[in-house]
């Protein structure tokens, strides 16, 4: 069976990139090729609001807690590491490894040599255990700050089915377990997710401002960072004929110029892309990249290149459906004007600043928790080194454990 669109989404690690505020204007890196007719995949879960960071935790006396073992005493799951009363065990900490490698393959696809793989390979796998440890200090935290983010998870588990065509919950939930997962460990992938994002938001990002002078200062710095060519930002609502009837495939053409005379009449497009586009883009409202000459086909460029800002194209007929397209930007060849850019280096800056501050956060919750980590096994944000004793497991102690599921957060970042 084909992997649905939203599994890979939810089981490869969220990069700290994530955790930027979204662009006004879209980002300058181009998409390869031209804009196809794809599932969707699943949405990036929108940040928190603001909000004043709540007083840290106190340092925390864990319960004890046992590893999984056989009845004549052989273990049969290791722990690895214990974080305040929750633990990391060997199999979590394979599957980390295992999501790290399949991301720097992604990552690595068509640009690197063999020998550049495996180095990136071990370059993001050494990091797995204290991304692991990272994602349950921050999901702890939520907790702690009484966050609730149960109404989030059952949206993005909507927005999931939608994307997946799927008539109710029940038939996701059947999807899930169909390609090997544990329903109750898919939504607290999910559930985790969206509590560390808001955690890093409330505690760390609204923390971060940068200025316009800040910006500025950047762009008289690096102005030859933002030399382009011509090139246009481009959004679609794209209907899919694929499989279709000829009946069909008329009620699609016909759906698609209803769609562009709502969008003259003063209707959002992102809403309506995200309602009743087939692409892949559409929870982003549609968007598809910033595209150079050349990189489109030569239908469709002769088009964009000679509309202005905010132009909408007609309904286009491709092999795959119809397209409606808009030019969201128009860069021209050369120096962008800082207001083109603004957006890209607030972004950059923003990153630049929130990594640090992470780290620097991340590191005072480990200093107010009790983490202990299995001698042989390396945690690269530093850390306790003792060993942990294992034991045969109680049934609640087991149960305990199938609850605490942990998930890769972070991508390999070089620091502490």
């Amino acid at each position: 069976m084909k992997k649905t669109v939203w599994i890979a989404g939810l089981l490869f690690a969220l990069p700290l990139a994530a955790q930027n505020p979204p662009a006004q204007n879209p980002p300058a890196q181009n998409p390869q090729g031209p804009p196809t007719l794809e599932a969707p995949p699943t949405e990036a879960v929108p940040a928190a609001p603001e909000a004043k960071p709540a007083e840290p935790p106190a340092k925390i006396a864990p319960k004890p807690v046992k590893a999984g073992a056989s009845a004549g005493g052989k273990v049969v799951e290791e722990i690895v590491a214990r974080v305040n009363n929750e633990i990391i065990t060997t199999s979590e900490l394979e599957k980390a490894r295992k999501s790290a490698a399949e991301e720097a393959q992604q990552d690595c696809q068509g640009r690197c040599s063999q020998e550049q793989l495996q180095v990136a390979v071990e370059d993001r796998q050494k990091f797995a255990l204290r991304d692991l440890i990272d994602q349950s200090l921050l999901a702890q935290r939520g907790k702690d700050m009484g966050l609730s983010v149960e109404a989030d998870v059952i949206k993005q588990l909507d927005q999931i089915r939608v994307q997946n065509k799927l008539p109710d919950m029940d038939a996701l939930e059947r999807a899930v377990t169909q390609e090997g997962l544990n329903w109750d460990d898919f939504k607290n992938n999910i559930r985790n997710k969206i509590l560390t994002q808001q955690v890093i938001q409330r505690e760390v990002g609204s923390h971060i401002n940068i200025g316009r002078d800040d910006a500025m200062k950047y762009y008289d710095a690096h102005k030859n960072d933002f030399v382009k060519p011509e090139e246009v930002a481009l959004r679609a609502i794209e209907l899919s004929t694929e499989g279709k009837k000829e009946s069909e495939i008329a009620d699609q053409k016909k759906k698609a110029e209803e769609l562009l005379k709502r969008i003259n009449d003063g209707e959002d497009f992102a809403v309506l892309a995200k309602r009743f586009s087939d692409g892949s883009t559409a929870q982003q409202g549609g968007f598809l990249g910033v595209y150079k000459r050349g990189e489109l086909s030569k239908e469709i460029e002769d088009k964009v290149f000679s509309m202005k800002k905010n132009q909408l194209t007609d309904v286009i007929e491709t092999k795959q459906g119809f397209l409606i397209l808009q030019v969201l930007e128009r860069y021209e060849a050369g120096v962008q004007p800082y207001e083109k850019v603004e957006n890209e280096i607030m972004d950059k800056l923003y990153s630049e600043r929130m990594e640090p501050a992470l780290r620097d956060y991340l590191k005072t919750l480990r200093e107010q928790s009790y983490v202990i980590i299995k001698p042989g096994y390396q945690d690269m944000a530093g850390g306790g080194n003792s060993e942990i004793e294992e034991v045969s497991a109680t049934p609640e102690v087991s149960k305990a454990k199938k609850q605490h599921k942990k998930f890769l957060l972070f991508g390999p970042k070089t620091g502490n």
